[in-house]
């Protein structure tokens, strides 16, 4: 096991840079100069040459690529052009919203897509296995840019129940944590009808109840224990478009997080926030992963066995 996550974890770093280095170069391919952004397109070619060399944008590409790399190497992600302030410094004040609600879209996520995954399993051609099977498609095709502003619609300027976007307080949260979890709930429903299905059918669970388990016991247990694999697969393998997601459902929520302020670094053509942004959610998808992996561990003892 030691040697597998080893393994795992050599892979990180490549892949870290790799990401990073492939936004620094597209970043500069963007038309738009981030001086005249900042200074506008009236200001004094003076003062413009004046700012470029202050922020190292008159050097050639490969010499800034290099510079960022070495302060990435000392833990240095540079100043933010719009912000004045150390990109690390303005990242860690977007984190705990990011967090928040990718805790919450999970929490909603878990809360209906298992329940709802069991059910059809032990349901199975029953009108809850379409219902659940409708769900899916309905949660998978409905982008987040469109499920967000009807859910606005509905349940905040007709109902009035939860504020139309920002951060103030447990209300605030519930609309934009719907709209990112609806998807995953879909996909991760399906995941644990399919993983139950299969189980369901074993002998150790005719075992479990001839030795008189009860019903509740024998699936919780054993049989969806057992069908965790592919279900924590799926999870791990979620995060990704779970932050991908967040991007927009903050913008559209007005949500402070990193999406908002990733969306608003490129608008600004604020090179070192958006390598910032980028470097804290890559790091974050493959951390994840390797988190993932080792659940497989917990959830299988064979995996344990390995390396």
């Amino acid at each position: 096991m030691r040697g597998f996550f080893l393994r795992r974890l050599a892979i990180v770093i490549p892949t870290v840079i790799g990401a990073v280095t492939l936004v620094f170069f597209f970043l500069h391919m963007i038309p738009g100069d981030p001086v005249e952004v900042m200074l506008g397109e009236t200001a004094q070619q003076a003062d413009k040459e004046k700012l470029r060399e202050e922020l190292g944008l008159n050097l050639p590409l490969h010499v800034q690529y290099g510079r960022f790399m070495a302060g990435l190497i000392r833990g240095d992600l540079g100043s933010s052009y719009f912000y004045r302030r150390p990109v690390a410094q303005v990242i860690a004040e977007r984190v705990p919203a990011t967090v928040e609600l990718g805790l919450a879209a999970f929490l909603v996520a878990g809360l209906i897509a298992i329940p709802l995954g069991i059910i059809a399993a032990l349901r199975e051609g029953t009108a809850v296995d379409n219902a659940s099977v409708l769900f899916s498609l309905l949660g998978v095709s409905i982008p987040n840019f469109w499920l967000g502003p009807l859910l606005i619609i509905l349940f905040s300027i007709t109902l009035g129940w939860f504020p139309v976007s920002g951060r103030a307080g447990i209300a605030s949260l519930v609309l934009p944590a719907v709209t990112l979890g609806t998807a995953f709930a879909a996909i991760l429903s399906r995941m644990t009808r399919a993983s139950l299905l299969e189980r369901l059918g074993e002998d150790y669970l005719t075992v479990a109840r001839a030795k008189g388990l009860p019903e509740w016991k024998v699936i919780l247990k054993h049989a969806l224990r057992n069908a965790l694999i592919p279900i924590i697969t799926v999870m791990g393998l979620q995060i990704g478009a779970l932050l991908s997601g967040a991007i927009i459902t903050e913008n559209v929520f007005s949500w402070p997080g990193i999406g908002t302020l990733l969306i608003n670094a490129i608008e600004a053509r604020d090179y070192p926030l958006v390598q910032g942004c980028i470097l804290f959610i890559s790091l974050s998808y493959v951390l994840v992963n390797l988190m993932t992996d080792l659940l497989y561990g917990w959830a299988d003892p064979r995996i344990r066995l390995q390396g």
